[in-house]
This record gives C-alpha cells, sequence and structure tokens, in this order.
C-alpha cells in the first residue's frame, strides 16, 4: 500500500516552508515514526515522521525546494517492520561485499588509510590524494598535519543560502531600525546582594524544585514588578494606537545553532522563580534540539537577552517589534565602587534597555532602569513589592 507523505498543515501566519535536509533516500527503510525531512519556516523547525514502516520509494522535493501546506513530499510503500529490517540488512551486507570488493581490486582499503571526520572533509573538499600520505596519529590516522602543507595557506569560500530563520530575523531587525524610534539607557548593577542570597540557598532551592537557581529568575521577576510601575513600557504600538498589556509575557532570547529565538514565559507575573527557571530550561533545550513551536514563541509583551553568558561587557540591543521595549544584561566583573566614602571591589553587571521614544520618554526609561537597579539590589524588595 502505498502512502503519501505530505506537508503538515501551517499555521496563518506562515505562507509556506523550506525542504532543510532529508534523513533518508529513495530505496531506504524507514520506520513508523522515525523523522524523515526537516521543513523550516520563518521561525521554526518542523520534523515529519513517517506514519508507517516501509520502504521510501518516491521523493518530490529536494532540500532548498519550497513547499506549502499538504504538498506531497513523498511516498512510502507499506511493509511489515520485521521484511523491511530484513531487507536492510541484505543491503547493507550488499554495500559491505561490494566495498569489499572494491577495496581489495585497488589494493587499498579505509583500514590501511584511517580518516577523522575533519580530515576527511578537507580531503573531499581539497580533492587530496591521500595514497602515499603516512599518518602520524594514532595506529597511523592521518592527522591535518600530515596533510599538504600547501592546505594549511588554501583560500576558500563556502556559500550557503540564508536559512529562514536567519532571513526572517534579519527582516525584523532591519524593520524595526527604520521605523522605530530606538534609544538606549544604560546603568549599574551590584549583583553582590543577589549572588550571596543565590549562593545562601542554590543547594536547597535546586534539592525542594529540582532546578538550578541562576540570575534570569531574579532578573524576570524585578522586570514584572517594574512593568506593573510604568505600563507604557509594557505597550505595543498599532498603527496610530498604543496597546496597554495588563499581562506579562515575557520573551527570553535564546541562541541556538539556528539563530536567535525567543520564546516566551507566559503570565511570568503569577510564576514561581522555580517556574521561571524551570520555563527557561525547557526553552534552551527545545531550541537546542529544534523542538520549540511557533506558539512557544509568538507574542511577547516585553523582552530580556542575556549577552553576559557570551562574556559581553555592553551591547544596545534591539527591540523585538511591535513591542517598545528590552532589557540587555551583560557580564558580571569585579569592578572599584564607592561605598559611604570607601573604595570596595564589587561584582558589578551593566545593564542596558533600549526603547522606543514614540512611546516611552527619557523619564520613563530612566526611572524604569532605576527601579529595576534597585530591585536587584535589595533582592527582598521583589518579595515584597515595596
Amino acid at each position: 500500500m502505498s502512502i503519501e507523505i505530505k506537508v503538515p498543515t501551517l499555521p496563518e501566519s506562515v505562507a509556506d516552508a523550506t525542504v532543510a535536509k532529508w534523513y533518508k533516500k529513495v530505496g531506504d527503510v524507514v520506520s513508523r515514526d522515525e523523522n524523515l525531512v526537516d521543513l523550516e519556516t520563518d521561525k521554526i523547525m518542523l520534523e515529519v515522521p513517517a506514519p508507517k514502516s516501509g520502504i521510501l520509494t518516491t521523493v518530490s522535493c529536494s532540500e532548498g525546494d519550497t513547499v506549502v501546506s499538504d504538498q506531497v513530499l513523498a511516498i512510502i510503500e507499506e511493509q511489515d517492520a520485521a521484511v523491511a529490517a530484513k531487507d536492510s540488512a541484505k543491503s547493507e551486507d550488499t554495500k559491505t561485499t561490494v566495498s569489499s570488493q572494491d577495496a581489495s581490486s585497488t589494493g587499498s582499503s579505509a583500514k590501511e588509510i584511517p580518516l577523522s571526520p575533519s580530515v576527511r572533509r578537507s580531503v573531499a573538499e581539497h580533492d587530496i590524494d591521500v595514497a602515499g600520505i603516512s599518518g602520524s596519529g594514532k595506529s597511523g590516522r592521518l592527522t591535518k598535519s600530515d596533510l599538504p602543507s600547501a592546505l594549511s595557506g588554501a583560500r576558500s569560500e563556502k556559500r550557503e543560502p540564508m536559512s529562514r530563520l536567519r532571513a526572517k530575523v534579519a527582516e525584523r531587525l532591519v524593520e524595526v531600525q527604520q521605523s522605530a524610534a530606538i534609544l538606549t539607557t544604560f546603568n549599574e548593577v551590584n549583583m553582590k546582594p543577589v549572588m550571596d542570597l543565590r549562593k545562601q540557598y542554590k543547594d536547597s532551592f535546586e534539592k525542594t524544585h529540582g532546578v538550578r537557581l541562576g540570575f534570569m529568575s531574579f532578573f524576570t521577576k524585578a522586570v514584572v514588578e517594574a512593568l506593573k510601575r510604568f505600563p507604557e513600557v509594557n505597550a505595543s504600538i498599532d498603527g496610530n494606537d498604543i496597546i496597554y498589556h495588563n499581562y506579562y509575557d515575557m520573551g527570553i532570547a535564546i541562541g541556538s545553532e539556528r539563530g536567535l529565538v525567543v520564546p516566551i514565559l507566559r503570565n511570568a507575573e503569577n510564576m514561581s522563580m522555580a517556574d521561571i527557571e524551570q520555563g527557561i530550561r525547557d526553552y534552551a533545550e527545545k531550541a537546542k534540539t529544534g523542538k520549540l513551536s511557533l506558539e512557544d514563541m509568538q507574542g511577547g509583551t516585553f523582552t530580556i537577552t542575556n549577552g553576559g553568558v557570551f562574556g559581553s561587557m555592553l551591547s544596545t540591543p534591539i527591540i523585538n517589534p511591535p513591542q517598545t521595549g528590552i532589557l540587555g544584561m551583560h557580564n558580571i566583573v569585579e569592578r572599584p565602587v564607592v561605598e559611604n566614602g570607601e573604595i570596595v571591589i564589587r561584582p558589578i553587571m551593566y545593564v542596558a534597555l533600549s526603547y522606543d521614544h514614540r512611546v516611552i520618554d527619557g523619564r520613563v526609561s530612566v526611572l524604569f532602569l532605576r527601579t529595576i537597579k534597585e530591585l536587584l539590589e535589595d533582592p527582598a524588595r521583589v518579595l515584597l513589592a515595596v
């Protein structure tokens, strides 16, 4: 029985998708629920699993092709799993036999010239004949230093199409730069109170809640409290209207292999610090494995981005439209500061608030950021909302 593999129904906001990667080719045995192909949209990566076990007999779209909802991607000839596995084993045996015959006929085999993955790529890219090259690695394995010296100075280029996610991020960032009146204000936060509190309770926190206590939960709590006091920072622009949100959906910027993604912690005002930490951890794992859904990233009333995890000292983050503000966190560095007339060393973080001046005045932006500073430098105020 032939089974058509179709593009899943895409959300209304997503017109089409791009075939990113095929994991099977025509003639391969596939198992039920095995991922056949990845489809990339402007926002997420979709996996298309096999509904039944069988043989992949037809592939209708190549990598890089644009597809739409319900378009046929491939055809599987349904087959009993046991039979398919047996056929697969026979196929592998045949490949092994042919490979052995080829190796013996040329007088050289893979065992005689073992290659590491990185060396194999270099050999393929530069069309290097490895015959006669002695390997200096373990068991005679070739290393990069064994390759021709000319390779180290070779000039090469690699061209590849921009991913859908990267293209969409670029489009939105350019758009907001051109349409919004973006300014950035800065402040510094003495992180010692938060770090002392974290050090005191991190073990019991993790034991109780099963998740580590990080800095993001402190910042998220402080941001929510500051947004309550300055509602224009929690607003968005719709045409000639300003929409003031009475809920607090926090976008948390996460770097992934595919690019920057911003999943949403919804109703963060109702979340405990443990809920926030667990939510961020779950999203980070989803981003790493490409499992983020469109719903995970839709909406959001304010965004927090942490360049400090990469060592950033200071930056001017770009607003995530249609939001009107974004908070940038940075690395923590011990710096000399004056307290009570004395110079002391404190762990200091520079923070930045980029805001849309069409909605937020300079006074409000400064007071908003100062509020976050005050809440973090006296964490008890976050709990007491004072």
